[in-house]
């Protein structure tokens, strides 16, 4: 088994970067065509969901497999290579098992235990199918993830620890509130028909909103989704169906919306979320300009690390009585003495005009002394805080659960406006608290991983015992017929009972070798063993392949579990 994963998620990347990678169904068919048809990678498929993209491949060489998942990753995904490598992970054989099954189970997902990660899992393996890209090894893989993924949702108490990233979102557009008395009689825009839409309008209407209104591309989904939500037996909701074009009209009408759709460009600018909360005010919102933040670089922990010195304290006459700026006391306030002293000697070193104007040695130097006698830089001013403007309460409410986004960032600044998003949930959910149970799930995953490395050791050398078998038949069957040559008269009755003995001989010497070899090769490390059978039988490689390639043929397009 040569199995490795390299991808990228919310806990590697931030969501801009994710944002930009995520890949469309058709980028998706074509990363794994492109895979199967690169040298080092035999099966692939690909897990893309809102806050992941990992492409799976069974590999011949791994340092070879990994530089071309990750170029294939960057030509498909449309970031290139120098700016995606800083945050793609890469897991291999064992480690690439073990990170798929706590995906399954919910241990790497944004809100910790959700289950809808097996719906996108089921979909990705049904995908890598359809295309015949994956064999023996993934079909196993992912079909075994689904299995350790139920067991941890039934066996523990997971479920309490997570919820889906609807409901969590939900939780965040009510802050706080409980959402069903939060959702009780609004009214709900739901953008989208596919499975998280459903879902978001299923968990509203379960929420008692009084009408659920989705609009979809195809309208027909969107009527079919409608006609569920209103004949559903644990809600009582009006329900409708509208075009898309039909949203700008209907989010004048609506207190909440959620969106989730494959859209490549945005489903909601800014100016019509505004042009929605201006028909339903009255009043003219504007969209504030985006605030220039400063980026404040703090030094370098080693001498000659950087080009230039990043403290700016040119802006100091002389010495601590006159004080220092304030970008200055920023940077190097609460900063030990051993780390100003190193900083000192730096720039003092230097011989550029940006490490020796403003005497910033000589600076750092008296600043270091002060540090050495009251342990830290002493901050002689602070800029005054800037009292917060109050915002109104909001008269919308948007959930936008796409990736890319289907709503636009600028509705973070609208008045009267709360936006949840994905990013803004990946925020929220670093707090959230783990429950007990993750423990349990744990020692889950780590039991089937080493179960699923075992079968997999073991269905590695079942080739060679199969060729092995074959072998000693072919000797078995080339010796009775020699001996009928010597023996012309040997009639039927006791040409078979010497073939079955002859046989049994044979079968009783082979089975107490393989059978232990089975079980030495399900040990870590036991691979050597197939590879000392084929030596000491002298079997020819080609009809072990050939046993092998025959049981892969058979393992691919398996359903999933």
């Amino acid at each position: 088994m040569s199995l490795l994963v390299v991808g990228l998620s919310h806990r590697s990347a931030p969501v801009s970067v994710l944002e930009r990678a995520s890949l469309n169904a058709d980028a998706q068919n074509k990363l794994l065509q492109d895979t199967v048809a690169a040298e080092p990678a035999a099966e692939a498929a690909v897990l893309a969901t809102c806050n992941r993209i990992e492409l799976y491949a069974d590999v011949d060489k791994f340092h070879a497999g990994v530089a071309e998942l990750s170029t294939l990753l960057a030509q498909h995904s449309g970031v290139g290579l120098e700016e995606l490598t800083p945050y793609l992970y890469v897991h291999y054989e064992d480690r690439a098992v073990h990170h798929l099954f706590s995906v399954a189970c919910g241990l790497d997902s944004m809100v910790v235990g959700e289950g809808q990660i097996l719906g996108q899992i089921k979909d990705s393996l049904a995908r890598a199918q359809e295309l015949h890209t994956a064999g023996r090894l993934l079909n196993d893989l992912f079909q075994q993830a689904l299995r350790v993924g139920k067991r941890a949702h039934s066996e523990t108490g997971i479920d309490r620890a997570g919820q889906s990233l609807v409901t969590f979102g939900l939780e965040q557009l009510a802050a706080g509130a409980d959402v069903a008395g939060w959702a009780r009689g609004k009214k709900a825009l739901v953008i989208g028909a596919g499975s998280m839409s459903s879902l978001a309008a299923a968990t509203l209407a379960r929420a008692g909103v009084a009408e659920v209104v989705v609009a979809n591309r195809t309208f027909e989904r969107a009527e079919r989704l409608a006609q569920i939500l209103a004949e559903g037996d644990d809600t009582d909701v009006l329900a409708r169906a509208v075009p898309m074009d039909a949203v700008p009209a209907e989010l004048t009408r609506a207190d909440v919306a959620v969106s989730c759709t494959g859209a490549t460009g945005l489903v909601l600018t800014g100016e019509a979320v505004a042009a929605a909360v201006e028909g339903r005010t009255g009043r003219p919102v504007a969209i504030a300009p985006a605030p220039d933040a400063e980026v404040l670089v703090l030094p370098p922990t080693s001498v000659g690390t950087e080009d230039g010195c990043p403290l700016d304290l040119s802006a100091v006459p002389t010495g601590l009585s006159a004080g220092f700026s304030v970008m200055g006391e920023a940077a190097v306030a609460g900063m030990d003495a051993a780390t100003l002293e190193q900083h000192g000697a730096w720039a003092a070193g230097g011989t550029g005009a940006e490490r020796t104007q403003g005497g910033e040695a000589e600076l750092i130097a008296a600043l270091a002394a002060v540090a050495a006698g009251a342990g830290r830089v002493p901050e002689l001013r602070r800029p005054e805080p800037v009292a917060e403007v109050p915002r109104p309460e909001p008269v919308l409410f948007l959930l936008d659960l796409a990736m890319p986004r289907d709503i636009d960032a600028a509705a973070h600044r609208l008045a009267g406006v709360r936006l949840v998003d994905i990013e803004s949930l990946a925020d929220a959910s670093a707090n959230a608290p783990m429950a007990a149970d993750v423990d349990m799930v744990r020692r889950i995953v780590a039991d089937e991983v080493a179960a699923f490395g075992a079968a997999q050791r073991a269905a590695h050398i079942t080739p060679t015992v199969v060729a092995l078998r074959s072998m000693a038949a072919e000797v078995v069957a080339s010796e009775v017929a020699r001996l009928e040559g010597r023996l012309p008269g040997l009639d039927d009755k006791h040409r078979a009972e010497i073939t079955q003995t002859v046989k049994r001989v044979v079968d009783k010497l082979l089975h107490a070798p393989t059978v232990r070899v089975k079980q030495l090769a399900a040990e870590p490390g036991g691979a050597g063993y197939a590879d000392a059978l084929r030596t000491l039988f002298d079997l020819d490689p080609e009809t072990v392949a050939a046993v092998s390639r025959a049981g892969n043929s058979t393992g691919k397009n398996r359903g999933p579990a």
